[in-house]
C-alpha cells in the first residue's frame, strides 16, 4: 500500500473510533436512567366499581438530580469536590482502556472496540466491508415503548351508541 492510502485508512479508522466512542458515551449516559417506577402501580378496577384512589400521595424527594450527581463526585462528603475527586472517574475510564497498564494509551488500545467491531463485521476477512457487512455495524436502537396507561373506561351499561 502506498503512503497516501495508508494515511487515508488511518483517518477512516480514527473517524470510526470517534463515532463509536460517541455512540458508547450516549449509550452510557442513557443507560443510567432509573428503571424503578416513580409512582406505585394503579390498583385494578373491577367492573361497575369506581376507581379507588391511593390513601397517600407520593412525595417528591428533597435531593435534586444535580445534588445527587454532586454527592457521587464528593467522595469524602465534605461539601466540596477536589480536583482529585473530579478526575477520579476519568482515571478509571483511562485505566480500563490502558490494557497493557504501561501508563500510556496507544491508538490500538483507544480504538479496540472499533477495530473489534470492524473485524467482526468483515465476514469474508478481505479487509473491507461490503454494504451488507457495514449494515451489521449499525447501532441497535431500543424500540419506543407505548404508554402503559390503563385502558379507557367502557361506556356505561345504560348508554347506547347512536
Amino acid at each position: 500500500m502506498d503512503r497516501g492510502r495508508r494515511s487515508m485508512w488511518r483517518y477512516l479508522a480514527g473517524a470510526l473510533a470517534v463515532v463509536m466512542l460517541a455512540a458508547g458515551g450516549l449509550l452510557l449516559v442513557n443507560g443510567r436512567a432509573a428503571s424503578d417506577r416513580l409512582l406505585p402501580a394503579m390498583p385494578r378496577q373491577t367492573a361497575g366499581e369506581p376507581a379507588a384512589l391511593p390513601d397517600t400521595v407520593p412525595e417528591a424527594t428533597a435531593r435534586t438530580r444535580e445534588e445527587k450527581r454532586f454527592g457521587r463526585y464528593d467522595k469524602d462528603s465534605n461539601g466540596k469536590i477536589t480536583r482529585e475527586e473530579y478526575l477520579a472517574n476519568r482515571r478509571k475510564a483511562y485505566a480500563r482502556l490502558d490494557t497493557d497498564h504501561d501508563g500510556t494509551l496507544s491508538f490500538d488500545e483507544w480504538a479496540v472496540k472499533a477495530t473489534t467491531k470492524f473485524a467482526g463485521a468483515d465476514a469474508d476477512h478481505d479487509g473491507a466491508m461490503s454494504p451488507a457487512e457495514f449494515a451489521t455495524t449499525a447501532v441497535k436502537r431500543k424500540p419506543k415503548t407505548k404508554c402503559a396507561c390503563p385502558p379507557a373506561p367502557a361506556a356505561a351499561a345504560g348508554e347506547e351508541e347512536g
